[in-house]
């Protein structure tokens, strides 16, 4: 494909898994760049989804360098195109980008009726960073005609690809993953802090009309000390001092805007009552350190909570590894009445690999728990079993493939 320059000149690009973007010091692939090319020449209308700040302006801008652009958080685009839809897509008869679409909701049912007149894939690039606002008007006006597809910050593999080196656990899990992170020198606890600012200040008041920002910024940070656990809505409602009917409003907008995601539990016929409430887990661990209020990576390892840091990094990179894919990922965890707990559970069409998660250097015996556990009641030979640690050396033990936190793309990648 081709791309032109600042200067008008044309420069030839490879494309062969991912397209190329400007980052740190090289180029960043962004493995979802092939899905949504290969769903352009299909779908009139292509949706890219994702929190702030994940990349997906940069992305769709470098794929389709052809197309307009519009962005609807410039405040004369939105004008123009609330007063005038009609004249506003006329104008952009060729193929569209806009950005944070969901800013103009009754625009979506004039795109439908020029879609269906125009009878042509790609057409309209969307991208958007609070899902709740873009599928409700996606699913009520253009449906069959919209592929929608996640991105969120880079990923392990996204960076191991294009040379960048992994360094230690505890740098990686307080630096996170966003883009501007390593686009920039600065100290990702300011970056963090003003995205935060940035996330209550505006993205949270256009999902809901908050007035209290600051009661919903207490809860923003309750929640970050629960990651990993269990969702408890009551207790989580009464530290904050609301209803447990509010916190789950305010749970919702922490989901629509892509902040965090609550894992379902797996359910099986093992004679066993299981957890029905799911987990919390933060897409970005930089994010949730900073929410923790950690402000250097020394003396991470220590931390109380290093074990539900390294559990978060884990949850995002397989679930990354799928939205890359363009798919959602069929991810859950298992526990029991008992106490009996399986950290991750990733279901596959012919078989399960079930994924314990320690944040030690060194293997013990007490890893191996859970999954021996699950395996003894299930009895599928077909299952396959993990246990990611904070060590260093990959090794086999009683059919259970150790691997270093590094490397979560060998599970992902079967």
């Amino acid at each position: 494909m081709k791309a032109e320059t600042q200067n008008g000149q044309i420069e030839s690009v490879t494309f062969n898994l991912s397209i190329l973007i400007f980052t740190f010091v090289s180029m960043i692939q962004r493995t979802l760049s092939k899905t949504i090319v290969s769903l352009s020449k299909t779908f009139p209308v292509v949706s890219v989804m994702g929190p702030r700040q994940s990349g997906k302006t940069t992305l769709v801008k470098s794929l389709f360098p052809k197309a307009d652009y519009i962005s609807f958080e410039d405040p004369d685009s939105r004008a123009l195109a609330e007063k005038d839809p009609r004249g506003f897509l006329k104008q952009h008869d060729k193929m569209l980008i806009i950005d944070e679409v969901q800013r103009v909701p009754h625009i979506f049912s004039y795109i439908q009726t020029h879609a269906d007149e125009k009878r042509k894939a790609g057409q309209y690039i969307f991208t958007g960073s609070q899902n709740y606002l873009l599928m409700q008007n996606v699913t009520q006006s253009l449906a069959g005609r919209v592929a929608i597809v996640k991105l969120f910050p880079l990923s392990m593999k996204e960076l191991t690809d294009a040379g960048y080196a992994i360094g230690k656990l505890e740098d990686v899990l307080f630096k996170g993953f966003y883009p501007d992170v390593f686009n920039t020198k600065s100290n990702p606890a300011h970056l963090y802090s003003s995205y935060i600012e940035t996330y209550l200040q505006r993205d949270v008041r256009q999902i809901k009309n908050l007035s209290n920002l600051s009661a919903f910024q207490r809860f923003l940070k309750l929640v970050a000390a629960r990651a990993g656990q269990i969702l408890n809505l009551s207790s989580l409602g009464n530290d904050c001092g609301i209803t447990h009917i509010t916190a789950r409003e305010w749970m919702s907008v922490l989901e629509s805007s892509f902040i965090v995601h609550l894992l379902p539990p797996y359910f099986e016929n093992f004679n066993k009552r299981i957890v029905k409430s799911p987990k919390i887990f933060f897409y970005d661990t930089g994010l949730l350190c900073n929410l923790l209020g950690i402000t250097e990576a020394k003396g991470l390892r220590n931390h109380t909570h290093i074990g539900a840091l390294v559990e978060n990094l884990v949850f995002s990179e397989l679930a990354k590894a799928a939205f890359n894919k363009g798919l959602n990922p069929d991810l859950y965890f298992w526990r029991d009445k008992s106490g009996n707990e399986i950290d991750f559970l990733l279901r596959k069409s012919l078989y399960k690999i079930l994924i314990e998660v320690k944040a030690g250097h060194t293997v013990n015996s007490d890893f191996f728990k859970g999954l021996s556990y699950y395996n003894k009641i299930s009895k599928d030979k077909k299952n396959r079993y993990y246990l990611i640690y904070g060590g260093e050396k990959a090794q086999l033990h009683q059919g259970v493939k150790i691997l270093n936190w590094k490397n979560t793309d060998e599970i992902t990648g079967k």
